[in-house]
């Protein structure tokens, strides 16, 4: 993308002086990529100085998983959290994978761990296991399928099963179940901190105020909450349906970095959130991306034994399209 092309971009979002502080770092940071053979991976949830600036693939988990899968990069710089760069470890073992901040984690990937899981399967013997991408290597290696928001449904019904043990979310499990005739077997601990916050009456009271408005939440927020929008998707099935939306009032119920990089593909749309943001994806930083890159610090390894047995999970997922 030229200059004056990516200024436009950054210009729907950020004010003019914060383009103009961003903008030495954002060259700074194109010019390393090349030095280096690098390619830097930005999901959504990313401030649109990261995620225009300098990410030469955006999109949602899976999308960007099947990314770093098909990338010729030296180096993989992963802007999102933890468990994001893991996977892309996961499905890059010989290739550097950094992340500009290694406390950027989750509350999901934190609810629960591979001990965890194991008690689970003993407690439901043969009963397979789904995962959300948004959990730990040590978990993804106890799975039988990875999946992610963007294609949940899809991953449990193509098991033969009756029931299926669907971690960690509690909400996008029932969100889930809902689709399914299968019997979802479900751990409460799991819940996203950003999409948790939303209630129902978030919802209502926006409607209230604008007519011609769509609502379309992420499916990691409560059924209830799910229930009173208008589609319910990932982050990139949310941009799709977007384009073909003819409402002129679009609320996302969703981390609020999602509308900011929505507004320059969009700009006859009017965005209306009431905003949640991550604290952990806000880690990410030009200046930390620049350093990450600089020094090649930060690299996230996976033990070849964890590696393994959590690819074999990824790629179940990422073959089913």
């Amino acid at each position: 993308m030229d200059q004056s092309a990516l200024r436009q971009k950054l210009q729907a979002s950020l004010l003019p002086h914060e383009i103009e502080m961003a903008w030495p770092l954002i060259l700074e940071i194109q010019e390393l990529k090349k030095q280096k053979n690098a390619v830097i991976l930005g999901h959504n949830y990313m401030t649109p100085d990261v995620y225009h600036g300098v990410s030469d693939f955006t999109g949602d988990s899976l999308g960007l998983a099947r990314k770093a899968a098909e990338t010729r990069a030296d180096i993989i710089l992963f802007n999102g959290v933890h468990f994001m760069a893991e996977t892309a470890s996961i499905v890059n073992p010989h290739k550097k994978v950094l992340i500009a901040d290694p406390q950027a984690g989750c509350s999901l990937a934190e609810s629960i761990t591979a001990v965890d899981v194991r008690r689970l399967k003993t407690e439901y013997p043969g009963v397979p296991v789904v995962t959300y991408v948004n959990c730990s290597a040590e978990v993804k290696a106890e799975t039988d399928i990875c999946c992610t928001s963007a294609n949940a449904v899809a991953v449990v019904n193509s098991l033969p099963d009756p029931a299926v043990i669907f971690l960690p979310d509690a909400y996008l499990a029932r969100n889930v179940a809902r689709q399914t005739d299968k019997e979802i077997i479900l751990w409460e601990k799991g819940k996203c901190m950003v999409h948790e916050q939303y209630l129902p009456g978030d919802i209502r009271a926006v409607r209230k105020q604008f007519q011609n408005l769509t609502v379309i939440t992420h499916p990691e927020c409560s059924p209830e909450v799910v229930a009173e929008s208008d589609f319910s998707g990932s982050t990139s099935q949310m941009a799709d349906f977007i384009a073909k939306s003819p409402a002129e009032n679009i609320m996302l119920v969703t981390e609020c970095s999602m509308g900011d990089n929505l507004r320059s593909l969009f700009p006859e749309k009017s965005f209306v959130s009431t905003c949640q943001t991550c604290p952990h994806m806000k880690k990410i930083t030009l200046r930390k991306v620049r350093d990450a890159l600089l020094h090649e610090q930060y690299e996230v390894k996976v033990a070849p034994e964890i590696q393994v047995k959590a690819l074999r999970a990824v790629e179940r997922m990422l073959e089913l399209g």
